[in-house]
């Protein structure tokens, strides 16, 4: 994964871009209507059950537009939340609270969501030694975002993007001429670009599973689209050669039973792709 300051610069050059995005040469809504001098207050509503995602998210989004904006926090990240709920309290400009509403909801209302579906993943992974990680299958530009989300839902992230890991999935190993050849191309490139990055292999048979075990030096197995019954063998087979990984068509119905045969992770791309955002709204308070 990426470094703590590279993903806190992501979060900076997300929230700007949003920003700029929504608010262009300005929000001529409240600029009409509501003076400069305007102070008011407004409260985070949950109008739904799930887990809340993005409270510091907001923080640092109230910040950006106006460091002068003051916010009391009720409930913290990662909590379970009820219809009916209060989340934090922001004060200060009103312009800014209304210039911030819409990215806030926005991030809020999709990084709950997919905090939510995550822990629910968490809760049927109980018992067992398998965590559950998510994908690159995210919103484009919102991805530090949504990884953020599973964290906070008790997930584990992939790799962040292209550069922070190898995966070597079924085109990259066709287009290298195999398995071998692509794992030793690999290992020579990193060898002489100097870079130390794990690297993970994607097998789509038992055949394939042994091969790369043979090859060496892979941190992890992805075992796409197997069976139960093949997934235990291949896990009996790699033993502590690598880490395994189970991916493709899990779902609720199917997660646990992948996790007792035996793989260290379970990958989903359904935690940041096929979720249906939290309810919450912004209301100004009297």
């Amino acid at each position: 994964m990426i470094s703590e300051a590279q993903f806190q610069n992501e979060l900076q050059l997300l929230i700007a871009n949003a920003i700029r995005e929504d608010v262009g040469d300005g929000d001529h809504s409240s600029l009409a209507c509501i003076p400069a001098s305007a102070q008011g207050k407004a409260k985070l509503l949950v109008k739904d059950d799930g887990i809340i995602a993005g409270v510091e998210f907001a923080k640092m989004i109230f910040n950006y537009v106006d460091s002068n904006l003051e916010i009391e926090t009720f409930i913290e990240d990662g909590t379970p939340v009820k219809f009916g709920d209060v989340v934090f309290h922001v004060s200060g400009s009103s312009q800014s609270i209304l210039k911030a509403e819409r990215m806030v909801l926005n991030s809020m209302q999709r990084m709950s969501a997919i905090a939510t579906k995550t822990n629910s993943y968490v809760q049927l992974l109980e018992g067992t030694n398998t965590k559950i990680l998510d994908t690159r299958k995210t919103t484009p530009g919102f991805r530090v975002a949504e990884k953020w989300a599973v964290k906070i839902g008790g997930g584990e992230n992939h790799r962040f993007a292209l550069y922070d890991m190898v995966m070597l999935k079924d085109n990259h190993i066709d287009f290298a001429g195999g398995i071998t050849l692509a794992i030793a191309k690999t290992k020579a490139y990193l060898k002489e670009t100097n870079r130390d990055l794990k690297i993970i292999v994607e097998a789509r048979d038992l055949d394939e599973v042994k091969e790369i075990v043979a090859a060496g030096g892979v941190f992890r197995i992805l075992l796409d689209n197997f069976d139960y019954e093949m997934t235990k063998e291949a896990v009996a087979f790699i033993g502590d050669a690598s880490l395994t990984e189970s991916s493709g068509n899990i779902n609720e119905d199917t997660i646990r039973y992948y996790a007792e045969c035996g793989v260290n992770y379970i990958s989903s791309g359904a935690l940041t792709h096929s979720i249906y955002n939290m309810d919450l709204s912004l209301k100004a308070i009297e």
